[in-house]
This record gives structure tokens, C-alpha cells and sequence, in this order.
């Protein structure tokens, strides 16, 4: 579908077509009364095989239901030249001609404003529905075919987002940012003050959608024009092909940080990116890099700002050391080796270890004027508020382009001290002693949300576990919500790692 809406819409707009689309909603969609969602329930199969579920979609043209996952809708559409359906679980519209689900403004506000009207026949408003189908995937049995929760208010903030085609790469994103308390509420208090028109403004579109994820509305949320600005303003992520979520993760910090001109002027910058705005306030910090020559000794360091750190896997074409140095089966993080699984800390260690550069990679040392073979270690400056850890499971060489399965442990609590320059500097000088100080916690980190790609490079899904409460997770897959133990989060494969400091320092 274009950025200027599908165009076979008009083609349904005829006679009384406001009408008949507020009875579908009414009847078949929203379902506000008892008796609707009974009448809904008994009536609403497929005329074709019968089946209740398997995505369900209604022909707009006239009184047809069929199932979206086995094309029985698709059938009847080609067949009878009805082009639109739409899906009875949330209420998006189908364009059989685009092949995508398609905006439309008429449209919309009929269905927001019919959605209203269900929601207070629903009963009180402080409670909220998340509604699972079982397509079979590993989502329950035939007697427990349609699974439903029903939670306190104070989960506001849960909402799925509709798979525009292959979008599931920035769902999970939005999932993640939209739960990072900082962001959500710098957002919410309506601070940005924007520069540009705000109809290219990406941070005037994050405004909105947190106002949308924190407004109480309980059916999943369109990002159409979200996608639409992303396409616009990083156009290598344009098309409907699916794209990278880290890819997208920093493509959508460096528009926002753009963006964010005009906030926060005056302030004093305190990250090395030397910018006020709420990105680099929340996610910049400082990776300082020590080059080391082998001969005086002399040292040469630089401080580069990040937005996350990529870490590479066991299982890579890159050899991967140490697993667990010394091999004494200590404990940090709370994670052991005794296992023999890699963990999170097995990955920092490695990447701030030194490496020696080589004959081949010799550098012109100030002090000795001349070339000479040199060691490069990676440390932290300066940590930020959110810490983002990327796993490269993405390999792409010349000889081979694969996705790295390696489980990699990670912990709900993180403490970063070991990992920063001043740790370096302290061993060296002969007064660092690793020890678990209660009282120290400048640099420890509390889990937040984690990102998992399921399937292959080429063909693959992304999801998003994302903590609501200190021992509440949820995981986010497109539009379906459902809740999650920390075993299921602890359990997965991951992908993109979130964690936030868990003390603050203020100025």
C-alpha cells in the first residue's frame, strides 16, 4: 500500500456504505453487549469449513465469513471481486488488491467511535481484555481455543500493534521504547517543542503513540503513519520486505535525535555525545578506548559515544574467549559457570579484553615517533541510563550468511563496575578488589525488556517480553498480548537485551 492510502476503497463507498460498516462493527467487531457477543459467537464462522478462528474475516460487499489463514476469504474475494475484508478479532481492514491491511480516515473514525460505544456496554471501565487465539502454534488446545485475562488498570501502557506487512521488526522496537520509563515520561508531560511541521516530525509521532499506548484503549494500535515517517526519513528501511530490529532500533534514535532539536535547550549535556536531548540523555554513553604500545608503554585514549554495544556469540566465525576466565567457577551477575552455558558477562568480558593488533595493524606511537604493534582494550566511561546489549546472531561474510543460535544466560540484575574504565585504572594502580559492595550502586542495572528473533535469516519473527512491574512481564507479538513468567523470559533465545540503572543521579 502507498503512503497516500489504498486506492480501491472508493470502490465500497457507495449508498449507505457508513452505515453498513457501523452495523459489521456493531455486530460482528466490537460485540459492546451480552447479546451481540453471543449473537457474534454463534454466527461468526466460516462459510467454508466451519472453523471459529484461523483469523476470521467478514467481506465487506455482503454477508460472507471466511478464514484469512487458509484463504478461504481469499477465494471468495477473487471470486466475487469484493476486494475489502475485514478481520472480526481487531477490526483492521483487508485490501485484497494491495494484499495489505489498509488506512483509511472515514473508515477509522467510524471504527474508533463504534469501539467507544462497545467499551461502555462492556462494563466498568478500570478493567481491560487481552485475547489470545490458538492458531496451533504452540498456543493451547481445541478446549481452550479462545483464552482471555482480565487485568487492573494499572497495566495501562499494554497495547499490540497491527503487523502492517513484515513490520514485526519495528513493532518489537516501539514495544520496547514505549516501556522505557524515562521516554514514556518525558512523552507524556508534553515536553517536545517542535521545530519542523509536525507532520514530518518523528518525535511529534512518538507523542502520539505514547498517547495511544497510555490512554486505556484496549484494541490494538495502527502504526501506519509511524511506519510512513520511518520509510521517509531512513529509506533504507523502506518496503514491505522484513528488515532488522537492531537496524531499526538505532535508525529510529538517530531521526529522533534529530528531531529533538529545541528540547531541553540550555541544559548541560552530561554524555559524551555533548547533547540535552531525551535520547542522549536516556540511551548515549561513553566507550573509551585504550591503545597501548607495546614498546614505551605509552597509552592513547579516545572516548566515543554509543547507543548500544554489540557483542559477539560463541558459534561465530570470530573466536570467542574466554568463556569463563580462570575456569573456578566464579559467580558475577549472579550467573555460573558451572553450567557451561555462556552468559551475558562472558560476552562483556571478551568484549573489553585486550587485543593485541598485530604486525599488520601497527600504529604510528607519539611517544616512540614511529610504528609500532600495539593492544586495544574497550572499557565504559560513562554508562547510560538505558543500557541496550545487541547478541550479533546475524553473520554476514563472504563465504557464508547464517543466524547464530548459541543460548546466552542474562541476568535480571546487572552490575556493570567491573566493565568501566575506572575499574581498569584502579587494577592497575593495584587497588581494585572485586567484591559485591550493597551500598555501591551506581552501576547496576534492572532488566526491562528483550527482543527474540524466532525462525531463520531469511525467514524469520520478532517479539518483545517487556516488564510491566518489578515481577510482571508480558510478551508482545504484533497485536496479541499475553503474559509471561521470568522463566519464559530468562528461557529465550535473545536478541536485543534492555536494562535500565536502577538508581539515578541528578544534577
Amino acid at each position: 500500500m502507498s503512503p497516500a492510502g489504498c486506492p480501491h476503497v472508493n470502490g465500497f463507498k457507495v449508498d449507505n456504505w457508513k452505515q453498513n460498516l457501523r452495523v459489521i462493527y456493531q455486530c460482528f467487531v466490537w460485540s459492546g453487549s451480552v447479546e451481540s457477543r453471543k449473537r457474534k459467537a454463534k454466527s461468526c464462522i466460516c462459510h467454508l469449513c466451519g472453523a471459529h478462528l484461523n483469523r476470521l474475516h467478514s467481506c465487506l460487499y455482503c454477508v460472507f465469513f471466511g478464514c484469512f489463514t487458509k484463504k478461504h476469504i481469499h477465494e471468495h474475494a477473487k471470486n466475487k471481486r469484493h476486494n475489502l475484508a475485514i478481520d472480526l478479532l481487531y477490526g483492521g481492514i483487508y485490501c485484497f488488491v494491495c494484499q495489505d491491511y489498509i488506512y483509511d480516515k472515514d473508515m477509522e473514525q467510524i471504527a474508533k467511535e463504534e469501539q467507544r460505544k462497545a467499551w461502555k456496554l462492556q462494563g466498568p471501565a478500570g478493567l481491560s481484555w487481552f485475547i489470545r487465539p490458538c492458531t496451533g502454534l504452540g498456543m493451547g488446545t481445541s478446549k481452550d481455543r479462545l483464552w482471555a485475562f482480565q487485568t487492573p488498570l494499572s497495566l495501562s501502557g499494554l497495547r499490540g500493534l497491527i503487523n502492517l506487512g513484515n513490520t514485526c521488526f519495528m513493532n518489537c522496537i516501539v514495544q520496547a521504547l514505549t516501556h522505557t520509563p524515562l521516554l514514556r515520561d518525558f512523552f507524556l508531560s508534553d515536553r517536545h517543542k517542535c521545530e519542523m511541521q509536525s507532520n514530518s516530525c518523528l518525535v511529534c509521532e512518538m507523542s502520539q503513540l505514547f498517547q495511544e499506548f497510555y490512554s486505556g484503549h484496549r484494541s490494538p494500535h495502527i502504526p501506519f503513519r509511524l511506519l510512513h515517517l520511518v520509510w521517509t526519513h531512513a529509506r533504507h528501511l523502506a518496503g514491505y520486505e522484513q528488515q532488522d530490529a537492531h537496524e531499526f532500533l538505532i535508525a529510529a534514535l538517530d531521526v529522533l535525535h534529530r528531531h529533538c532539536k529545541g528540547d531541553d535547550n540550555g541544559k548541560k549535556a552530561n554524555n559524551p555525545n555533548n547533547c540535552s536531548c531525551i535520547i542522549d540523555q536516556i540511551f548515549t554513553g561513553g566507550l573509551q578506548s585504550d591503545v597501548t604500545c607495546q614498546v614505551c608503554h605509552g597509552v592513547s585514549t579516545t572516548i566515543d559515544p554509543f547507543w548500544d554495544i554489540s557483542l559477539d556469540l560463541p558459534g561465530s566465525s570470530t573466536p570467542f574467549w574466554p568463556l569463563s576466565p580462570g575456569g573456578d567457577g566464579s559467580t558475577l551477575n549472579g550467573e555460573s559457570h558451572l553450567s557451561g552455558a555462556t552468559t551475558l558477562t562472558d560476552c562483556l568480558r571478551r568484549f573489553t579484553r585486550p587485543e593485541h593488533l598485530g604486525s599488520s595493524a601497527k600504529i604510528k606511537c607519539s611517544g616512540c615517533h614511529s610504528y609500532q604493534e600495539s593492544t586495544k582494550q574497550l572499557t565504559m566511561k560513562k554508562l547510560p541510563i538505558v543500557a541496550c546489549f545487541h547478541l550479533k546472531r546475524f553473520e554476514h561474510s563472504a563465504k557464508l550468511r547464517r543466524k547464530i543460535t548459541t543460548y546466552v544466560s542474562f541476568p535480571l540484575e546487572l552490575d556493570m563496575t567491573p566493565f568501566m574504565a575506572s575499574s581498569k585504572e584502579s587494577r592497575m594502580n593495584g587497588q581494585y578488589q572485586q567484591s559485591v559492595d550493597v551500598f555501591n550502586n551506581d552501576n547496576k542495572y534492572s532488566l526491562f525488556a528483550v527482543v527474540n528473533h524466532q525462525g531463520t535469516l531469511e525467514s524469520g519473527h520478532y517479539t518483545t517480553f517487556i516488564r510491566q512491574h518489578k515481577d510482571q512481564w508480558f510478551k508482545c507479538d504484533d497485536a496479541i498480548i499475553t503474559k509471561a513468567s521470568i522463566k519464559d523470559v530468562l528461557d529465550s533465545e535473545g536478541y536485543l537485551l534492555f536494562y535500565h540503572k536502577q538508581f539515578l543521579e541528578y544534577e
